[in-house]
């Protein structure tokens, strides 16, 4: 099915409001059949200092429109990103597998949102006042300077719109660096913002690996924030270099996320939710993948999901009847294998699944397993597949002690009567749990995790607390006296 969906797409970088070509160049490969996707241009040393330096050289005038003169160029890009709806939908389905109908309906229109949303949120960033019988306190939000933007392969589309949005809005300009296994909807991006006529330097995006890309791009002393969503480990090697230039980081990263059933569940709501589990192929950081299930109704459950899962539609993301596409890349492929297996070795008890699926090289059946102990790698680990685990408590305090047993703690799910799951979830040791669903996102509301799923919060109030400097002037209530005892 790859012929039809081909999309006309820049291959360049994007610097300075103009396309820059390299001479090196990396391959992207289509997940559903590893047919070509073409070359794409491979940032060096160079062509991030470029980058940095555009836009070093545009924020001045950037951040000196306010709020109001940045909201007409933001409201154009979100309108060009809409004009590109198609083109974005098919990009994505083809170098990330995600759903083109999801595409379609879901996170297109969420990109357009994120820009528009944080557009016109900052508009309220004016002094905010707090009157003391001191001084009068005006608290300001003021741009931090030059922000890179580092984002996965899994959701690249929301993902960067998601960061870029509050930080141009703030005043702040961008250079982006887009997951090379997927990186097609966000070169999209850049074509969508020179259509809006966002000056020169004000979103800059360099293509190409991590592991060099990146790394030259995170280590450029001129950067003022850096907001990265990835691997907890790709996390501390930015962390590093960050600390080293004291640059503040905003890290949002894996999770192993409980989706607990009590024993007073819909247990028909909370099969069809946990199926949902699936979408993606799982590869979605937010998804609750260890089911936490009462002994009581754990095989009434089981024999429900179970039920769900068999309809599930396998096949091309790009077919409107496709529920669960394919795994990104073949190195990751393997990677969940071999969880499998090593779990299957390790006495795991497969539910369903447990191998690759049919479809193509890069699908793998969604998979359940049970019988695992709490220490095991598969029950701790992140996989990032389509590989759920299923364990049983007995009573409340068991389900939080497993819910809070692993070193992540991004988000959650919990079924049940409402007040009985809201008490359990309020326990649950998480940056967000949904309470009897699943999904529900608010741009106003914080996003983020503990321990080794994140750092920092963003969504509303808490981008913009990130993506500026916060800053007290402070007029005093009467004449000010000065003196060697004055605090």
């Amino acid at each position: 099915m790859s012929a039809p969906f081909s999309v006309e797409i820049q291959r360049a970088h994007f610097i300075d409001g103009e396309y820059v070509a390299g001479d090196a160049t990396f391959d992207i490969f289509c997940p559903v059949d590893q047919a070509p996707l073409g070359a794409m241009a491979t940032g060096d040393e160079e062509h991030v200092d470029a980058a940095v330096s555009a836009a070093t050289r545009a924020f001045p005038a950037w951040a000196a429109l306010g709020a109001e003169g940045r909201l007409p160029y933001l409201k154009r890009f979100a309108e060009e990103i809409g004009k590109r709806a198609d083109a974005l939908a098919i990009a994505e389905a083809n170098d990330a597998g995600v759903l083109l109908a999801r595409m379609q309906h879901g996170i297109v229109p969420r990109a357009m949102l994120n820009i528009t949303w944080f557009a016109e949120a900052a508009l309220t960033l004016r002094d905010r006042v707090i009157q003391t019988p001191q001084a009068t306190h005006h608290i300001r939000h003021d741009p931090a300077g030059v922000c890179a933007i580092i984002t996965p392969w899994n959701s690249p589309l929301m993902l960067t719109t998601w960061k870029a949005g509050p930080a141009l809005a703030s005043g702040n300009t961008i250079v982006i660096k887009p997951p090379e296994w997927a990186p097609l909807s966000c070169a999209l991006l850049a074509e969508a913002a020179a259509a809006a006529g966002l000056p020169p330097g004000v979103f800059n995006m360099v293509h190409g690996p991590g592991a060099t890309t990146g790394a030259a791009l995170v280590a450029d002393p001129r950067l003022a924030r850096i907001s990265f969503t990835g691997s907890a480990a790709t996390a501390r090697l930015i962390a590093g270099v960050a600390a080293h230039n004291l640059v503040p980081c905003s890290l949002e990263l894996g999770g192993k996320s409980p989706f607990i059933v009590l024993a007073d569940a819909d247990l028909d709501q909370a099969a069809a939710t946990g199926a949902l589990m699936y979408r993606n192929a799982s590869q979605v950081c937010l998804a609750g993948t260890r089911f936490l299930v009462h002994a009581d109704i754990r095989d009434a459950f089981v024999e429900k999901m179970r039920s769900v899962v068999d309809k599930l539609v396998i096949g091309d993301p790009r077919d409107p009847a496709t529920e669960v596409g394919p795994i990104i890349h073949p190195r990751q492929f393997e990677r969940v294998k071999s969880y499998v297996e090593r779990a299957i070795v390790g006495g795991a008890t497969v539910l369903w699944g447990g191998e690759a699926h049919p479809f193509g090289p890069l699908y793998f059946q969604p998979t359940m397993l049970t019988d695992v102990a709490n220490d095991a790698e598969i029950v701790q680990e992140e996989v990032f597949g389509p590989v759920l685990v299923l364990q049983t408590f007995g009573d409340d305090a068991e389900a939080i002690a497993l819910a809070n047993s692993t070193r992540y703690g991004l988000g959650g799910v919990c079924f049940g009567e409402t007040v009985h799951a809201t008490s359990v979830a309020e326990q649950v040791r998480t940056g967000f749990i949904w309470v009897n669903s699943f999904g529900i996102r608010d741009l106003a509301a914080p996003f983020g995790g503990r321990g080794q799923s994140g750092i920092g919060r963003e969504g509303g109030d808490w981008s913009f607390d990130f993506f500026c400097d916060v800053k007290d002037v402070m007029v005093p209530a009467k004449p000010f006296v000065p003196s060697f005892a004055h605090r």
